[in-house]
């Protein structure tokens, strides 16, 4: 394993390089490698393990009983998944996940942190409190989703999310890890509509796209601002 890549995931925040064996191997870490659209958690699956996205990225979605896929969160290199699921054990998963690329997972029995009373300071004591940490910000995400979807009109839900991700990337310039279609599931709303909305809101000037990268003119503040 390398261990300065598994060092970046915010897990091991605050942990030195020298502590990390032990701390594997007591997570009972272990790294598996995923190809695109590779399946890593099933919808009913039950899992002890948390995953840590060591490269290239997965996305969690919801499929319902007619097959209709509903991308709820896309997870990069140095962000974890999954965590909620491994630490209550029992509990099936609502989702399914799988792999946007290629990509390398660790996966950690992370529960077994949760069942023991770490000396404070120590380098369990510091994952646990980075764990923590990123169940809080999980929630803070979720929330920034329903804020992306709660307008009404597609474009008011189109200039959610992609202010967001412009002041995320601090650039009006940025990529977004969505295909089109994967942004229509995200935001809830119909691919064509999607895209036809796009296309309008660049024939007005307010913005530029091609693929996944999309570049955000100053109009759109005056624009966001009437929704």
């Amino acid at each position: 394993m390398e261990y300065s890549v598994i060092l970046d995931n915010p897990v091991f925040q605050g942990i030195a390089e020298e502590e990390l064996p032990e701390l594997l191997e007591f997570l009972d870490a272990k790294e598996k490698d995923f190809v695109r659209d590779e399946t890593v958690f099933h919808l009913g699956d039950r899992t002890e393990w948390m995953g840590g996205v060591l490269s290239g990225g997965v996305n969690i979605f919801r499929t319902d009983v007619w097959g209709r896929q509903s991308i709820l969160d896309h997870v990069n290199p140095g962000e974890v998944f999954g965590e909620t699921y491994a630490c209550l054990g029992d509990i099936p998963l609502m989702v399914d996940v799988s792999a946007s690329e290629e990509s390398v997972i660790l996966f950690l029995k992370i529960r077994k942190i949760t069942q023991i009373q770490p000396e404070p300071g120590s380098s369990r004591f510091r994952l646990m409190q980075n764990l923590f940490h990123i169940m809080a910000e999980k929630n803070l995400n979720l929330s920034r989703k329903i804020s992306h979807i709660t307008p009404k009109s597609i474009r008011g839900r189109i200039v959610s999310y992609l202010s967001y991700e412009a002041v995320r990337q601090k650039s009006s310039s940025f990529e977004i890890p969505f295909n089109r279609q994967q942004m229509a599931d995200y935001l809830l709303v119909d691919r064509s509509a999607l895209s036809a909305e796009l296309s309008r809101m660049q024939a007005e000037g307010l913005l530029t796209f091609r693929r996944n990268r999309f570049c955000l003119h100053t109009e759109l503040k005056d624009d966001h601002k009437s929704m």
